[in-house]
């Protein structure tokens, strides 16, 4: 088992409702477009599936996917959509997991690696990823870059959502790289919850160090799954690494 927190039967049960912006045509779309062009006909293998937002769009684009979840509570809401048959998940952690086969496409989504709160676990993810791949397969990753330029000199806040539903601000530890995501949000009949989940934020240079440590090298990256161009006012990337052909 990793550092990562577990999702619990209630996370789970109000986990689509409480991501719905993230399951939208607008939002999700260009993710299955991108992804499905980088499987290139092959399979995919998605870590962290969670719910299946990601991966049922990709196989209705005809990409097999198998899925590796830590979540038991996740996995049972995505059985909901999809059984075995159509979608096969290990339940595991995304560092250390394997599932038989090789992959086209391996990827991670919606900043899910720093789930693993440790860099030796992270340094894993990547690792565990390349493993996947055939020869030419591709690692794909969708993470924020840390927002620490947002942050007061002396505060260690950044507020990241303020809404009627919900409000949402991150705390950080700048010497260990972690953080905690602080949800408050409210439900139709009024009562508010709160929810708290920690994390190990990373940066694009420090995924690429990861992933040459791992043997792959950067093919692409982008601000977002549109392929905006990636600067140095982007506030999230989507990146692309490559496991060179025997050939290379």
């Amino acid at each position: 088992m990793t550092s990562s927190d577990v999702w619990d039967e209630e996370a789970a049960e109000h986990y689509d409702a409480d991501a719905a912006e993230m399951f939208t045509p607008d939002v999700l779309g260009p993710a299955v477009d991108l992804l499905a062009e980088l499987a290139a006909g092959g399979a995919a293998l998605e870590l962290a599936v969670g719910t299946g937002r990601v991966a049922i769009p990709l196989l209705e684009r005809g990409v097999a996917v198998t899925g590796i979840e830590l979540s038991a509570p996740m996995v049972r809401k995505l059985r909901e959509k999809a059984d075995e048959a159509r979608l096969p998940v290990v339940l595991g952690d995304m560092a250390t997991t394997a599932v038989p086969g090789s992959f086209s496409l391996v990827y991670l989504v919606w900043n899910s690696i720093s789930n693993l709160r440790t860099q030796d676990e992270q340094v894993a993810c990547f690792e565990n990823a390349a493993r996947h791949l055939a020869p030419g397969g591709r690692f794909v990753i969708e993470l924020w870059v840390p927002p620490l330029r947002r942050l007061p000199p002396g505060q260690l806040a950044v507020p990241f959502e303020i809404g009627d539903g919900h409000v949402g601000f991150d705390t950080y530890d700048l010497a260990t790289q972690g953080a905690v995501s602080h949800h408050y949000r409210r439900d139709p009949d009024g009562a508010v919850r709160y929810e708290a989940g920690r994390f190990r934020y990373l940066w694009p240079a420090e995924c690429d160090l990861m992933a040459r440590i791992a043997g792959l090298a950067l093919e692409a990256r982008y601000a977002d799954w549109r392929r905006t161009p990636f600067t140095s006012e982007s506030d999230s990337h989507v990146s692309v690494w490559r496991k060179p052909l025997a050939s290379d």
